[in-house]
């Protein structure tokens, strides 16, 4: 199998993610709703040039004016997730804190549920 055809397998599950989607991490926990997502480019060297709100919306003009730039991790967390693709997690619970998830780390989306190959501690440690 060629890296290309590699690259759009990985791609193929994030596509399928809509905001407002429950969100399940590997172990079955619910860790809260896709609040927004941004699509990316794995073949992409850098995320220069990718940054998140591109794609216009609501959702992303509120997150610009009101949260700052997203994904609000550290520089080279956020470049990976740029670059990759990632959507935001609304935590489940008045205290709990929003998540970033890659589109690496989407294992599969049924029905308006993503099911998650990491757990809810793997994301948190961001």
């Amino acid at each position: 199998m060629n890296t290309s055809a590699s690259s759009m397998d990985q791609r193929e599950p994030i596509a399928a993610v809509n905001d407002g989607m429950l969100v399940l991490d590997s172990a079955g926990e619910e860790i809260g709703t896709v609040e927004f997502v941004k699509m990316g480019n794995p073949e992409a060297v850098t995320g220069e040039g990718q940054t998140a709100g591109d794609d216009g919306g609501i959702t992303a003009l509120i997150a610009r004016t009101f949260g700052g730039a997203e994904p609000s991790v550290p520089p080279d967390e956020a470049a990976r997730l740029v670059r990759l693709g990632f959507f935001k997690v609304d935590g489940k619970g008045m205290f709990a804190g929003d998540l970033y998830v890659a589109a690496d780390e989407v294992a599969t989306v049924r029905e308006d549920t993503v099911y998650l190959n990491k757990t809810k501690a793997d994301l948190a440690e961001k």
